[in-house]
């Protein structure tokens, strides 16, 4: 349905409709996201530039890989937030975290140990991309009886769901936000993605739009490969989520 609105590249963008990014990866050294500070204010500057007034980057937890914590997590904040400031930036920068469901984050969630959430107690959360949970109706709706509201980063590139799509009516029914990619709604990460994510749009179940940026040049990717024009048409909720709501 939207693909001809991603074929004319654009030498600038406009994403202040969006207001706000919920998906990104730009405190630096934590994970697979940015690994200087000077990076990191570079990408931020570039979204304002974009148009942005807000940005709650949300660095991995992947207890395999990124045994982040609220600690390390916020301690990086304080710094980029300060560079920031120091760069004459104005966009507001906050932080969350994109948890990865494995047995490390249940026991968290169990355990009632501390989460970063976005704002309104919403959770970031990611499936593998391999292969399916057995459970992840389940478990997603234990994150909502333990008070938070899930969202699901980037439903579009769990191509195992590709046979039965209606298992994201199903997630969304059962109270889960979606957060599809910037990139998604473009070639870059191949034609099935690009297709689930516009299904995804078409059929009203996406509540947000998040860049998920890990490097300066996903960032100039999308300035090339998107097309902005068509977004006041689409209620995506980021502009509802304010610094002041975080819980």
């Amino acid at each position: 349905m939207f693909s001809w609105l991603f074929e004319k590249k654009k030498k600038s963008l406009d994403l202040s409709r969006i207001h706000t990014d919920i998906h990104s990866h730009l405190i630096p050294g934590i994970d697979d996201g940015v690994q200087t500070l000077e990076e990191s204010v570079a990408m931020i500057r570039r979204l304002q530039e974009y148009g942005y007034q807000r940005v709650f980057t949300t660095p991995h937890v992947i207890w395999d890989c990124y045994k982040n914590t609220p600690d390390t997590i916020l301690g990086g904040l304080a710094e980029v937030q300060a560079a920031c400031k120091e760069a004459g930036l104005t966009v507001e920068v906050g932080a969350a975290a994109e948890y990865f469901i494995d047995e490390h984050f249940i026991e968290m969630l169990e355990g009632k140990q501390p989460l970063l959430t976005l704002p309104g107690n919403r959770l970031l959360v990611e499936l593998p991309y391999s292969s399916p949970l057995m459970n992840v109706s389940e478990t997603l709706f234990s994150i909502i009886q333990n008070g938070y509201r899930p969202v699901l980063a980037h439903p579009e590139r769990y191509t195992y769901f590709y046979s039965d799509p209606n298992i994201y009516r199903k997630l969304s029914q059962q109270g889960c936000e979606l957060q599809v990619n910037l990139l998604s709604l473009t070639s870059h990460y191949g034609d099935g993605i690009q297709r689930m994510a516009e299904w995804l749009l078409r059929e009203g179940l996406i509540s947000y739009l998040g860049t998920d940026a890990h490097k300066i040049q996903h960032l100039d990717l999308a300035r090339r490969l998107f097309d902005s024009s068509w977004l006041e048409n689409y209620p995506f909720k980021n502009d509802q989520l304010t610094m002041s709501s975080v819980q």
